[in-house]
């Protein structure tokens, strides 16, 4: 029909041509930029809760937003700082310098390290502690353009004093390999532990003037196990024994803390401690568990001049049942103030001590 321009069966094609994709540039440009913060967690935001000190800009952000909810006769949108612990989130995070403290990972990488690669201790202080008290290191790896400070230069130093191969590596190799965790440019390589057979720690423990073994029931820090193992080898104990599940390892930061007496103590992992323990009674040992409701009074315990096996706790539960029913006697360790319980590495020592008394007399 003349003047109608819209034809039957006519064939609309678009002018535009294929839709383009950015071929995954924009995925990659936001790589290794972490993760966007929440609103509590941003200094900048009047939203922001966290326990850094608070920012002018923000204050006057939360300010402002006050007058207007009062205004309004609403509540006022705003965080409430000192709510919330950011520490190590956000640019305002306070640094952290105590080598023992929890490993920081760093916004938007991997938390976890891959389980088929070296273990690593991280860190300058971890690493250059490490080395002064001589853990066993295979490598030490530093990352390329690193700011050479003085705990730097001492880590190198000593690696190459020991014989520690000195290997230098990109930064994301470096991050790769811990994990994503904050290693400020260090990482020392440790190799696994050797653990001692039981049967083996046992024969030698008999040997000796005085036998004393202490077993440990279910320790998950490593921290704690490594100041055991210290205490143990600085009051004369033959050997540590542990459980191969839910128990602390021989890592690199139980050997830190241990201060190098891992490679003086024997330390054997069983697979039952129950079983374990019975054996020792069968040997000859008498079983004493550290209980702060504890029957017998540490410096009651007579049969501490006798092959003595001493087991902790956990840190949180103490004994667990079948242990405890298993221990010949229950310690406690008398205390003239209400506090409820030592720590479980300080209780081992303060046992171990009064056993090392009692053995002098």
């Amino acid at each position: 029909m003349p003047g109608n321009s819209e034809r039957r069966g006519k064939r609309v094609v678009s002018k535009k041509g294929a839709v383009k994709g950015s071929g995954g540039k924009n995925r990659q440009s936001l790589a290794g930029r972490g993760r966007t913060l929440p609103a509590d967690e941003r200094p900048w935001h009047k939203g922001y809760s966290g326990d850094e000190p608070l920012p002018q800009k923000t204050g006057r952000k939360q300010e402002n937003e006050r007058r207007a909810a009062a205004a309004e006769g609403r509540a006022p949108k705003i965080g409430q700082p000192g709510t919330k612990r950011t520490a190590g989130k956000g640019p305002f995070a306070a640094k952290r310098t105590s080598p023992i403290a929890k490993t920081r990972v760093s916004p938007g990488r991997k938390s976890v390290a891959p389980k088929d690669g070296p273990e690593l201790l991280v860190g300058r202080n971890p690493v250059v502690e490490a080395l002064r008290t001589h853990v066993p290191a295979t490598a030490l790896y530093v990352a390329l353009g690193i700011d050479m400070d003085e705990r730097v230069k001492e880590a190198v130093r000593t690696a190459a004093e020991r014989g520690v191969a000195i290997l230098e590596i990109t930064r994301l190799e470096l991050d790769r390999m811990t994990g994503g965790v904050l290693h400020q440019g260090l990482g020392l390589q440790v190799p696994p532990y050797a653990y001692e057979p039981f049967e083996d720690l046992l024969a030698a423990s008999l040997e000796s003037a005085a036998p004393l073994l202490v077993a440990l029931d279910g320790i998950t820090d490593p921290r704690n196990l490594g100041a055991i193992i210290r205490s143990a080898a600085a009051f004369g104990a033959d050997g540590v024994f542990l459980t191969e599940r839910r128990s602390a390892a021989i890592t690199a930061t139980a050997w830190r803390t241990s201060a190098g007496a891992a490679a003086r103590v024997k330390v054997s992992q069983v697979t039952n401690l129950t079983r374990s323990l019975k054996q020792c009674q069968d040997r000859g040992y008498v079983v004493v568990g550290l209980d702060a409701d504890g029957e017998t009074d540490l410096y009651a315990l007579e049969a501490a001049v006798g092959p003595l096996v001493v087991v902790v706790g956990s840190e949180g539960r103490g004994l667990s049942r079948l242990v405890g029913q298993t221990c010949d006697l229950r310690v406690g360790i008398p205390m003239v103030s209400d506090v409820e319980s030592l720590n479980a590495s300080v209780a081992a020592a303060v046992t171990l001590a009064e056993v090392s008394r009692r053995r002098r007399l």
